[in-house]
């Protein structure tokens, strides 16, 4: 197995734990032996466990020896809640190491560097846009940012509507679109809306199975608004916890949640229109369905665009196909 191969394996895993990692970033990691062949994989464990070189190197036991680790993330040097992964490779006895993205928090960084003084072979930069647009995605922002990523997510048709005319809106998009985002609610650290979708659709926001029942892991609800929401509403239940900031400032939204990574905003085109003004949208997926519906509900309301000069450029970051419907990932330009 060369080194990109190994690496996509090595993402595969950080996919797995995506969610249950925080505050610690999702990294997946791969022991070749001095063959080449895949003798340990692992992935970070919940704060407190083992991370995931320690866990790839515990299951590859004696053939590590001469091998090499392959980590999407740099092996950190620094003792924290755990030993420095960098004193677990070197014990180990690999030979090599090959790790996609740099690690950016300067109390853990300097691993790669350590490695190669101590007379490994070091690579960096294997499939890093790989592992930085995917499960590191939110963690990178927040080490360089200080804030959680916040990723807009939204369905319409094809003409841009997210409800018809009456105001229905089940379903725009597919059985295969809503299970996509039922996964990403279940990774996600928090699941915002505004109090206006809480009075108009009463949803539950948590994460669900296919067969309907609650997924392990829920993420903190967040309600936000100045109106005051009914004891009654399925958010307030209590199937996760929920959070309600009586603001309708973006910027103060944030605030509140600056110890989290990942928040999911899922908001009508109230709360979209005025998190896209304030500047602190990071991620947009779209799931476009098939149908056309007319009329005046669309999905985001005024973004303080007065002409095309002004309007806000964003670029694709992927396009896929989910059942009938197309998922568009954008990312500022």
């Amino acid at each position: 197995m060369n080194l990109e191969a190994a690496m996509r394996l090595a993402i595969e895993q950080s996919e797995r734990v995506k969610g249950a990692t925080y505050p610690n970033p999702p990294v997946g990691a791969v022991i070749l032996d001095s063959d080449n062949d895949v003798a340990g994989v692992g992935a970070t464990e919940p704060p407190g466990g083992p991370h995931a070189e320690v866990l790839a190197l515990r299951r590859a036991g004696e053939r590590a020896v001469g091998g090499t680790a392959v980590v999407t993330l740099e092996p950190c040097k620094h003792h924290g809640r755990t030993p420095p992964c960098v004193d677990a490779l070197v014990a180990a006895g690999v030979s090599a190491v090959a790790y996609a993205v740099a690690d950016p928090n300067p109390v853990a960084a300097g691993g790669a560097s350590r490695l190669a003084d101590i007379g490994l072979d070091v690579t960096a930069g294997v499939l890093a846009d790989d592992v930085a647009s995917g499960p590191l995605r939110e963690w990178l922002h927040k080490q360089r940012t200080g804030q959680p990523h916040v990723t807009w997510k939204f369905a319409t048709s094809v003409d841009g509507r997210s409800a018809a005319a009456d105001g229905s809106s089940q379903w725009i998009t597919s059985e295969a679109a809503r299970a996509d985002v039922h996964r990403r609610r279940a990774v996600a650290d928090a699941v915002l809306v505004g109090t206006g979708t809480v009075f108009v659709d009463d949803p539950l926001l948590t994460a669900r199975l296919p067969d309907g029942t609650l997924a392990e892991r829920q993420p903190l609800r967040v309600v936000v608004g100045e109106r005051e929401i009914s004891s009654e509403a399925k958010v307030l239940n209590d199937d996760s916890r929920t959070m309600v900031i009586r603001t309708r400032d973006p910027h103060e939204v944030i605030k509140a949640l600056s110890d989290r990574t990942d928040v999911l905003l899922e908001g009508g085109p109230t709360l979209a229109g005025a998190f896209l003004r304030a500047g602190v949208i990071n991620r947009i997926l779209a799931y476009i369905g098939p149908i056309l519906l007319g009329g005046p509900i669309t999905a985001i309301d005024d973004v303080g665009v007065l002409s095309i000069a002004h309007a806000q450029r964003w670029r694709f970051d992927s396009v896929e196909s989910i059942g009938p419907d197309v998922l568009l990932s954008l990312v500022p330009n």
